[in-house]
This record gives C-alpha cells, structure tokens and sequence, in this order.
C-alpha cells in the first residue's frame, strides 16, 4: 500500500479523490493540500481524509507519505514536484510534466540524482480504448501504420470553465492542455517521435468569460491558441496534429491511424473507453471493435495505480517520467519549429510505453 498526498484540490481532483478512495486498492491518502484551506477542508470531510497540511513544505516533511500527488496548475507544477523529489518523495503530475521543456528536463534529472520515480498522467491511454487499439495495430488488423492524424477543436474554456484564466496562461494553450492526451495516445500507438514541424498562432489577445463565477472577466491570451503539426515517427511512419481554442465547431475524427491494409478509429484520447472502429481492405466499411481490456471507466488515477505497484515489485510502469518528458519535448517543438522556421530534431527518445495485462485490476 502507497500513502498519498493530493496538492491541489482544484476541479480534476474530484475524479482522484473518489477513485483513490473506492476503487484502487493499493492507494491510500494521507492528506490533502490547497492554497485555499476551504477546498482542502472540503475534500478531508467528503473523503475521510485524515491531515489538512497547511503548504507544501508541511506535506514533504511528512514521513508517512510515499507519493505526492500534484494536480496544482501547468506553471505550478515544477516547484512542487521539486520540492517533493528533493525531499525523496515519489511524483505523479497532472499533464503537462511542466510548463516548459527546460523544467521538465530538469525534473527527470532531480529524479535519478534523489532515486525516486517521476509518472504522470495522461493515463486515459492505459483504459479500455486505447489499450485494444494498441493491440489492433500490434496484431496487424491494418497492416504496416503509414501515416496518422488527430485532431482536438473547440472554441476554449472560457465559455464553461468555472476558472479559466490558467488555460492563456504559460503551460496553457490546446497543446499543452490537450495535446498530451493526443500525443500520448500517438506515441502509444505508434511509438517515439524522432522530428517535428509546426506552424503556430494566436487567434485572438483577450478571451471574455462568459461562465461563472468570472462572467464578464477579460483573459490576456499570452500562449498560442491554434497549433499544427508534422511528426516523424521513428518507425516512419507520418503524423499530422491540429489543437485549437479557435474553432467554433468541427467534425474532424479524433484520431485516427492509417495502415498498408486497413485504418483504425481511435476513440477520444481524453476517456478511458469510447467508439472503436476498424476499417479493412476486406471489411471496406468501418465496424465497431469490442474492448478487451479493463477501464473502460473514468479511471483516472490508473497511471498512479501501476506506478505504486511498479514500487512494490520494483517493475517497469508505463505513465513514466520518460514518456511525460517525450511527450512535453513534442509539443514545445512546434511552436519552437515556428519560430525557427526548420524542423526540430528531437533529442529525447523513449521505449513504447508497456501494456497493461489484459485483466489487471489494481
């Protein structure tokens, strides 16, 4: 059993907090932080949390706890996760791994110098979905991959996002909010990116909230809100990416792999389960594909799960600091590709991360 404590009880804590209390069995909390005490109070009450720590430095210096859990905002990410690993704790992040490719280089080195494990999420691509097209591709139902495609489109957070002012800022933006659901899924399916090229922009300066409890508040956009890319695949094979706030609607395909005998649709990279469908040079249509693996739920919290379970038994666990580092280099490429106008060679690589087994329940 792993002890955990959460820092940052903001919106996407409620999912960790109900899953690590009900439905993972080698995950228990010790306590939970917030800059706003209420939030923290808030979560002990409803979860039977036992310690409220006041800050960060209160949670590292606690010897009980193994994993820090760190949901704060993308700018915030590297000072926690520091402050843990130096202190010899293990780190899992919400994505990104940090607001910059510098940070999260830098955290990847604190993690070998104090011998602790670095994960985080995205994990949506260990459930059900992605875990079967995974094998789809592996068993060869579409041939050789050739090529792929993903697409996220929308028109941004501030229409309905309680508090969206974070997604403009650093670490912000399509890509690095939702891209690492994307390009996780991608380098999953296809394995690690070797280049990059990208074309980058900023649609619009200020964004108006128009949800509550900011309705009426103006944004200063200060990230790019509308990013395409190029990546070439190790394997060879070509990807292509959009992610914008930009786009009032769309009907683009989320992802979708292309292969020498067939292509495969990848459900929603942002859910555990989703639509699966499988398109043959002998099917000719597509048809839906049945899951065979576990979590097709709302599991988030899976990739935390088997990084407690690779510390047991001193194994391999798949939502690794390696792929979050490969991941965070991709997506700052693109934009540094604009800049420079060339594309960039990447200089980290990482093995296809592991499956899980068929059956694993944790």
């Amino acid at each position: 059993m792993q002890k955990v404590a959460l820092v940052g009880c903001g919106a996407i804590s409620g999912i960790y907090l109900k899953n690590i209390t009900n439905v993972f069995n080698n995950l228990e909390f010790t306590g939970v932080c917030d800059l706003i005490p209420e939030r923290a109070q808030k979560a002990s009450e409803e979860y039977n949390i036992p310690k409220i720590y006041k800050d960060v430095n209160e949670v590292v210096a606690d010897p009980e706890v193994d994993i820090v859990l760190n949901l704060t905002r993308p700018y915030e990410h590297f000072d926690v996760a520091a402050c843990a690993i130096k202190a010899g704790k293990h780190v899992y992040s919400e994505k990104p791994l940090g607001a910059s490719l510098e940070e999260g280089v830098e955290l990847m080195r604190l993690a070998k110098e104090h011998n602790v494990l670095l994960g985080g999420a995205p994990d949506t691509f260990l459930g059900a979905g992605i875990q079967t097209c995974i094998k789809l591709v592996k068993d060869g139902y579409i041939g050789t991959p050739i090529g792929a495609s993903a697409f996220l489109l929308c028109r941004g957070h501030e229409t309905w996002h309680p508090d969206p002012e974070f997604y403009y800022k650093r670490g912000g933006g399509p890509m690095m909010d939702m891209g690492p659901y994307y390009v996780t899924a991608l380098v999953s399916l296809l394995g690690p990116v070797a280049a990059v090229s990208g074309m980058t922009k900023t649609s619009f300066e200020k964004r108006t909230i128009t949800s509550k409890p900011h309705y009426g508040e103006v944004i200063d956009v200060d990230v790019k809100t509308h990013v395409a890319g190029m990546m070439a695949f190790e394997s060879g094979v070509i990807g292509t990416i959009i992610t914008s706030f930009d786009v009032y609607k769309a009907q683009m395909p989320f992802i979708e792999i292309y292969g020498s005998e067939g292509t495969l649709s990848v459900p929603n990279p942002n859910v555990f389960g989703g639509t699966i469908k499988l398109s043959t040079a002998q099917t000719k249509e597509f048809r839906e594909m049945p899951f065979v693996y576990n979590y097709s739920e709302n599991s988030r919290g899976l990739g935390l799960a088997d990084m407690a379970d690779a510390i047991e038994k001193g194994r391999e666990y798949s939502a690794n600091g390696d792929l979050n580092l490969h991941v965070l280099e991709i997506m700052t490429a693109f934009e540094e590709s604009c800049k420079q106008r060339k594309q960039i060679d990447l200089v980290s690589t990482v093995s296809q991360p592991k499956q899980l087994c068929r059956n694993a329940r944790y």
